[in-house]
């Protein structure tokens, strides 16, 4: 029986070599599905002091039964090799072959090859190799749901079974299975070691993530590891957040390496008597995304958070874009969101962002919001339309607009009598860590991004074709808006109520749905200018203390032109963790705090994660409002380069697209820019009219001059600032 399954699930590592003129193969499987399955195992690593740790959400699982096919025209006979993940069987023409074949010859012709997979622990998944023959997102797959569904990119056989494009991960490596993945990892040591009871405090010199690996482990006894993003945590043997514990019987040294894979700079090493280890290092776990974003100016300072900034995101960035590394390791929508605007001007790493959507969303039907939170669920939408203007892609969006259809119903379903959204038994309303933020009533906030959200559908639902339900969805959007200012915008405070409870506003004003209001663009010229300064601009409106809310804050002021307050805030709040010996930035930071207040959170002394991907907002805010540059229309086809220094002497730095980069000097005289795609709009504020050799310049506003940006040309602009 073993021997039975071994020959199902994994193929033979004694098949033929593939031939090197083969087109490229890859692993395929149901569309969503292993995003789901990967995950689920990531997301199910967390362990908090030896203990299991999972989410509290629900969580989803892959379809155990799909069938794979595609119609292929050979003008020659063609030996196609099968690799398989899963129970299968072959057929073609609809005829089945005998037994689990690995190798299968199909005849010169039009034919229709199928490969039907059963798995349950694991997702069923093919990789096809032929010389012509090849398996990639263009083969076709179904569950076996049996329903006509004429959408785009959706094709049904005459059975009337539903067939979507197949989903990959671009895995070219046909004798390593979808189920084996894994990130890649190398070799680190630690800078210095410090000893420290039986044992050694080692410090590997900067927040890391990955797993130690123990060399020369010898002795009967126990060995436990006690890990921390600082040393006090390390050494807090009771309290450290992440710890292992390991019981060793080995007469001869070996090297062993831990199960799992944790965050730290510090590893506590703690060996009882009679076992000893020469050393310990660490296997470095990164994902492998290309640095394209870069940014460097004449402020040294701000050029160290930048750099940090980008470590903390590239280490927060694995198979999916997490929270943290430390404790939580969750796929959480809010942060994800953000990290995917970040994504967009430092990797433009577009596969995570879609593996990312597609893991949140998971499996109808929907029975809560997404990780349980409200406005997690509106990130969501968000984050779709964002990944159109960004890529252009639009058959990703086909693909997903079913699932955002059914997500949408159901928060439509729970709207109250007056058409607004409001806490019900199941939900969590969040907004932001902040003390005596009132989530009663029918919150303001809740209601913007729900607005939002109803565009995204509408914009979403011409893509996939859907004019009906786009209408329809624009319709609620513009209503919805009208209802926020009439119930929520308060004349003699300049700015949106936080709430109403029992049909009454709140006189209470908070920064969160005014700021959003901004870059949302809901406001009038003047409603944004009476915002800036009396809530965004005013000390006695409660403040924001966690990078994930001052992001937001931080993007509405550069909105409104704010980039030399907004530099001087970047300093101050991210150069106050840098100042504190940050190698990352937090989840928090209150500049109030002394000592190792600042490490504690959630009522526990090491509670806080000093590497948070909202933590990293400074790569989004100086490429899209210093560099200046953002997508007019998707995929970059157009663009607007509107570069500020806010204070600065110089800047310069690129900002990745699909098709290249667009790159972007300025001093306080002249500005040079270059870009590899798309048609794009320079705007210049200067005194007297610039000077650009062989380009048009032209006055579109008093004091704002535009030059026409030609893909593949480099050009300079001299200016008086």
């Amino acid at each position: 029986m073993k021997h039975l399954k071994k020959i199902l699930l994994i193929t033979l590592l004694q098949a033929m070599v593939i031939p090197a003129f083969a087109q490229k193969a890859s692993w395929i499987w149901y569309p969503g599905d292993f995003d789901i399955y990967m995950s689920n195992v990531m997301q199910n690593r967390r362990t908090e002091r030896g203990s299991f740790f999972p989410v509290f959400w629900k969580m989803d699982s892959h379809y155990v039964l799909v069938d794979f096919h595609k119609e292929f025209t050979l003008n020659e006979a063609e030996e196609v090799k099968l690799f398989v993940e899963g129970t299968y069987n072959v057929k073609i023409d609809g005829q089945a072959l005998t037994g689990f074949p690995k190798s299968i010859q199909i005849p010169a012709g039009k034919h229709k090859l199928s490969l039907k997979v059963y798995s349950q622990a694991t997702v069923p998944a093919i990789f096809v190799q032929g010389k012509t023959v090849v398996s990639n997102e263009s083969w076709l797959t179904t569950f076996e749901d049996k329903e006509w569904i004429d959408a785009s990119g959706k094709t049904s056989d005459k059975s009337g079974t539903t067939f979507v494009s197949a989903g990959s991960w671009g895995l070219t490596d046909p004798y390593r299975m979808p189920s084996a993945f894994k990130l890649p990892a190398v070799k680190h040591t630690a800078v210095k070691t410090e000893k420290a009871g039986t044992g050694y405090v080692a410090d590997f010199g900067k927040e890391t993530f990955g797993f130690i690996k123990v060399h020369g482990l010898k002795g009967k006894g126990k060995l436990s590891l006690y890990y921390g993003e600082s040393k006090e945590e390390a050494l807090s043997t009771d309290k450290c957040e992440t710890l292992d514990h390991l019981e060793i019987d080995l007469t001869n040294k070996k090297d062993s390496v831990m199960l799992l894979s944790k965050a730290f700079r510090y590893v506590n090493f703690q060996p009882e008597n009679g076992v000893s280890a020469d050393s310990i290092s660490m296997l470095y776990e990164y994902a492998p995304v290309t640095e394209r974003g870069s940014f460097k100016s004449s402020d040294a300072e701000l050029n160290k958070i930048y750099d940090v900034a980008k470590y903390t995101f590239h280490l927060n960035t694995r198979e999916f874009f997490i929270d943290g590394i430390k404790r939580d390791r969750w796929v959480w929508s809010g942060d994800a969101y953000q990290s995917y605007l970040m994504n967009y001007y430092s990797f433009f790493d577009a596969p995570t962002v879609k593996r990312t959507l597609l893991a949140q969303r998971g499996k109808d039907p929907v029975t809560a919001h997404i990780n349980t939170i409200m406005d997690y669920s509106f990130y969501w939408f968000l984050g779709i339309y964002d990944y159109y203007k960004f890529t252009g892609d639009r058959k990703f969006v086909q693909d997903i607009y079913p699932r955002m259809q059914s997500l949408m119903t159901y928060i439509d379903g729970r709207k109250n009598k007056n058409g607004l959204l409001e806490w019900m038994p199941g939900d969590w309303i969040f907004i932001d860590w902040a003390d005596k933020l009132s989530k009663d009533g029918e919150v303001s906030f809740e209601q913007l991004l729900y607005a939002r959200s109803l565009e995204s559908m509408a914009l979403c639902a011409k893509l996939a074709n859907d004019s009906e339900n786009a209408t329809k969805y624009e319709q609620q959007a513009k209503t919805l808006k009208a209802k926020i200012f009439d119930i929520y915008w308060n004349q003699s405070k300049h700015a949106l109520v936080h709430s109403r409870v029992a049909g009454q506003p709140t006189e209470n004003v908070t920064r969160y749905a005014n700021m959003f209001g901004i870059f949302f663009d809901y406001f009038t010229p003047e409603q944004k200018i009476a915002v800036k300064e009396h809530v965004l601009l005013n000390d006695s409106i409660n403040k924001i203390t966690t990078p994930y809310m001052r992001f937001y804050e931080l993007e509405a002021l550069c909105a409104m032109g704010e980039q030399s307050y907004v530099l001087k805030e970047m300093k101050n709040y991210w150069g106050g963790m840098l100042k504190l010996g940050a190698t990352s930035f937090w989840e928090e930071y209150n500049p109030d705090k002394k000592g190792t207040e600042h490490l504690a959170m959630y009522g526990r002394p090491f509670g806080k994660s000093l590497c948070h991907a909202w933590g990293a907002s400074p790569i989004y805010l100086l490429g899209k409002y210093y560099l200046g540059v953002s997508p007019d229309s998707p995929g970059y086809e157009t663009y607007t380069i509107e570069p500020h220094l806010g204070g600065l002497a110089w800047m310069e730095g690129k900002v990745p697209t699909a098709n290249g980069d667009i790159s972007v000097y300025m001093n306080k005289r002249e500005i040079k820019v270059s870009a590899a795609t798309g048609k794009g709009k320079l705007r210049i504020k200067s005194k007297t009219k610039p000077v650009a050799k062989g380009a048009e310049i032209k006055e579109i506003s008093k004091g704002m001059f535009e030059v026409t940006i030609e893909k593949g040309m480099k050009y300079l602009v001299k200016y008086s600032n």
